[in-house]
């Protein structure tokens, strides 16, 4: 019994270290199905040990998604601009021909993003709303976390190790520099926002509260579309690089602000990530047409990870009504209001203590 309560609560932080390379490589359609086996070398401690270790700093210090998505950011920044170095080196751009300023800096910015949204903080979100309960709160102690960064740490050198093999390519001096210079201040941004233990305040689905806002459908619906023309952008000009840059400051500005109404709720929430998820379910048909067009099991692979995908909304959704059921008759029978959401500081404080925090 013993045994299987460490499983449990252990479960968030092993479903999050294989889910956040599956959303990033496989379900985007950049790793096909057949490379599987490869991920569990290669990608799954960058990843996954890089999706937890930002996860636990961010709940431990308080933080919420504001900070993880920087924090997400700069895990991007660190990868491409300092592990595999996609920012640099030519190779990654139209197979080494000659590219403009433009491109660079929008492929450089479709690397930060795409890691920052769909590798780290959708994965994140995703576990969290599948453990409504333990949101924000810690899921490891002191031995995990050192474990999560020990996991990281390998997944760096080998990424490095294995794209330095391939192609022999190292970038200059200034532009390293420039690559952890933007992580560090990047980090920095991530402790300057997001404080406090509880996500921003949400009213209960069905509230009258909930009711008077937007509909969590135009929620998930608008999340689908804005990160859709996000990745669709013409990454070949700077009308593209501007566009691409107003719908993130948009995104930002739109989603910060509908989270502190008191009409957004868990709902929303799910809404928010599950549109955003599916995103990466089509745009991996893409990413196969455009790199491996002839692979029939490449193609199978994208299917099967888009009805995954499609799937995990689901389960998402059906965990939050189960969450919000539990909450309603907590707080029908203790004659509070406002149940559904993170857990209270006390909650927060004593799962701390439990997990040597």
């Amino acid at each position: 019994m013993a045994g299987g309560g460490r499983f449990r609560r252990a479960a968030p932080a092993i479903g999050l270290i294989f889910l956040s390379p599956w959303v990033g490589e496989f379900l985007l359609g950049s790793s096909p199905i057949q490379h599987l086996p490869a991920a569990l070398v290669l990608l799954l401690p960058l990843y996954g040990g890089g999706a937890l270790l930002i996860r636990e700093i961010a709940r431990r210090f308080g933080r919420s998604y504001p900070a993880i998505v920087l924090l997400g950011a700069a895990y991007g920044v660190i990868e491409a601009g300092l592990l595999d170095q996609s920012m640099f080196n030519p190779a990654f751009l139209d197979e080494g021909s000659g590219s403009g300023l433009a491109e660079r800096i929008n492929s450089a910015l479709g690397y930060i993003v795409g890691h920052a949204v769909w590798s780290i903080t959708i994965p994140i979100a995703v576990i969290e709303l599948m453990a409504p309960g333990r949101s924000a709160v810690p899921w490891l102690g002191r031995k995990g976390l050192a474990a999560a960064a020990v996991l990281y740490g390998i997944g760096c050198a080998t990424v490095f190790s294995f794209i330095y093999a391939e192609y022999k390519f190292l970038a200059e001096p200034w532009q390293l520099a420039g690559a952890a210079a933007a992580a560090g201040l990047l980090i920095a941004a991530a402790f300057a926002v997001g404080r406090g233990v509880q996500e921003p305040a949400s009213a209960p689905a069905g509230t009258g509260a909930s009711r008077s806002g937007v509909r969590p459908w135009l929620v998930g619906i608008g999340a689908f579309l804005v990160s859709s023309a996000f990745v669709a952008r013409p990454e070949k000009s700077w009308a593209g690089l501007i566009g691409g840059v107003l719908l993130l400051a948009a995104a930002w500005f739109v989603v910060r602000r509908s989270a502190r109404s008191r009409w957004w709720s868990i709902r929303h929430r799910l809404a928010l990530v599950s549109g955003t998820l599916l995103t990466y379910a089509w745009l991996g048909f893409f990413v196969t047409w455009m790199l491996w067009p002839e692979d029939r099991i490449a193609w199978f692979g994208n299917v099967l990870f888009a009805l995954m995908a499609i799937a995990l909304a689901a389960a998402m959704a059906r965990r939050t009504r189960t969450a919000e059921n539990g909450a309603s008759g907590a707080a029908g029978g203790t004659g509070r209001t406002g149940a559904t959401g993170p857990p209270s500081p006390s909650c927060v404080k004593e799962e701390r203590q439990n997990h040597g925090a």
